[in-house]
């Protein structure tokens, strides 16, 4: 059985996952791995079918945690595919075990070798005197960012606060800390500031089969002034952020997020009249990004569906197959 401290240390990841305590797509992606590792390396079960009874349960419970950032299931899917591959050929509990942490090491391994690439690929685009706009506390578009300033490049960044639980302040102490001159803005002065912009760099939590983006509330209102302005928009997105079941029909679920990070709950008490709504993501449809660079390299927001095939091949039918027939994602916000 699986301790009892694990257990607890299990839930509390799984908490300080949903109350974004842990936020970013691949920060919530690695912290899922994390979870199946405490689970396994505390599991002391001797019989293989009551480990994989235990794994099914913590998959399980750190599925459930964010619905929309795709990075999450796809990490565990990562681990989970190859623990029953192991199960399948007769592996036995300490095997399983062995098995768990290794996949978990390795998804690690892969998706902090993949900002790294995207960083590298991403700061060539980058010129010195450029203006850069960017939205919440992407890691990649800070870490391309950061990449361009240690080639030598002089720019600047517009960093939005990313309302309401401020991520963009982050990202503006991250570049103040890189030595890159960088401006704080709300997020409703996106548009105000666009004639100064020459590039917006963002990243994505799901790129879907049609090349839509999801991504921070406010993504899609900057992407329509930066269209409007004639600005390219660049996203980075690992390719374990693009959604499988996107390519049968499956609509990404928006996560709607609690009232009280909106206002405070003695002023929710005053208000109670009032309905909150607080979406976490919007979709940005295709026509408004210019490209997606990926640690594969560059592609149009179209070939997205390539990279899709690519990565999970005609497999992705046998788990989803029920969603046959259903619409793609569109570039409206499917989620409300």
């Amino acid at each position: 059985m699986v301790k009892p401290l694990a257990q607890k240390d299990l839930l509390k990841l799984a908490n300080d996952i949903k109350t974004m305590k842990i936020r970013g797509a691949a920060e919530i992606g690695r912290a899922a791995v994390d979870g199946l590792e405490l689970f396994a390396s505390e599991s002391k079960t001797a019989s293989a079918e009551d480990y994989m009874k235990q794994f099914g349960d913590a998959y399980k419970l750190l599925l459930s945690t964010r619905p929309t950032a795709v990075s999450l299931p796809n990490a565990l899917r990562y681990v989970k595919h190859r623990v029953e591959r192991a199960h399948r050929n007769g592996a036995s509990a300490d095997e399983l075990r062995g098995t768990t942490l290794n996949a978990a090491e390795e998804f690690r391994r892969s998706s902090q070798d993949a900002v790294r690439k995207i960083s590298e690929i991403g700061s060539k685009r980058i010129k010195s005197g450029d203006v850069i706009m960017t939205h919440c506390n992407s890691s990649v578009a800070i870490a391309t960012m950061v990449e361009a300033k240690k080639t030598g490049k002089e720019f600047s960044v517009i960093a939005t606060e990313t309302r309401p639980r401020f991520q963009g302040r982050l990202t503006a102490q991250a570049m103040a800390e890189n030595g890159i001159p960088v401006t704080l803005i709300i997020d409703s002065a996106a548009r105000y500031y666009m004639h100064k912009v020459d590039k917006v760099i963002i990243g994505a939590d799901v790129v879907t089969a049609n090349g839509a983006v999801v991504n921070k509330i406010g993504t899609s209102q900057i992407a329509l002034a930066a269209k409007e302005a004639r600005v390219r928009v660049f996203v980075g997105a690992e390719t374990y952020k693009f959604s499988p079941d996107t390519v049968l029909g499956e609509l990404v679920e928006i996560e709607e997020r609690p009232a009280e990070e909106v206002l405070p709950m003695g002023q929710l008490e005053k208000m109670k009249s009032v309905k909150i709504l607080n979406p976490a993501f919007d979709v940005t449809p295709p026509e408004y990004i210019d490209v997606i660079m990926t640690e594969k390299g560059i592609i149009p927001p179209q070939a997205a569906i390539l990279i899709l095939m690519e990565e999970f091949g005609w497999s992705i039918g046998e788990e989803h197959a029920a969603a046959a027939g259903k619409t793609l994602v569109s570039g409206e916000n499917n989620g409300d």
